[in-house]
């Protein structure tokens, strides 16, 4: 048990507070909010073509998109959240970039999959511009899609220059030798 504590311990805390801050803001939502209403503060008006807080149903993926699929995607998640829980510990540990992206995408999965499970649908809340209705899981999924990108990327850097400092040092190395 000690030693699955300490594979998973990261991405167990990780996913654990995107899930509940997911499941408060929703119920927030739900508990205030009727279906497809919407609340933005008196004083912050002027922000309504820019970003408001709504109430929408979506029983499709993220954003909104194939609405009809919630049986699909409610067995998508949990295929996901298998090979998450199943390739996490293969990471190494320097790579905190696909470790945190690992972590911010079953958050996001399990948060999803609750409203899924417990009332047949996903609540979305979060409008902006005219932006597909998303919500903390949407949003914690995109965002770990976004880290990894970055984490590829700044590996890439890494390894361009560890080769090109490879590539100068046996290039100076050479000269060294053929100056003798």
């Amino acid at each position: 048990m000690k030693k699955l504590v300490q594979k998973y311990w990261q991405i167990i805390v990780i996913a654990a507070v995107i899930v509940v801050l997911d499941q408060w803001t929703k119920g927030l939502v739900r508990a205030n909010i009727p279906l497809s209403g919407r609340w933005l503060p008196e004083s912050l008006e002027w922000l309504d073509p820019y970003a408001r807080i709504v109430h929408w149903s979506n029983t499709g993926a993220a954003f909104g998109i194939f609405k009809e699929g919630s049986m699909i995607f409610t067995v998508l998640a949990f295929i996901v959240i298998g090979l998450i829980l199943y390739y996490y510990p293969q990471v190494e540990k320097a790579d905190w970039s696909l470790r945190l992206a690992m972590s911010m995408q079953l958050g996001g999965a399990i948060g999803n999959l609750i409203d899924r499970l417990t009332i047949g649908h996903v609540t979305d809340f979060i409008s902006v511009g005219t932006f597909p209705v998303f919500n903390v899981a949407d949003a914690s999924i995109s965002v770990g899609a976004a880290v990894l990108l970055f984490g590829v990327w700044m590996m890439e850097r890494a390894e361009k220059k560890n080769k090109e400092s490879t590539e100068e040092n046996t290039n100076t190395s050479i000269n060294e030798v053929t100056s003798e």
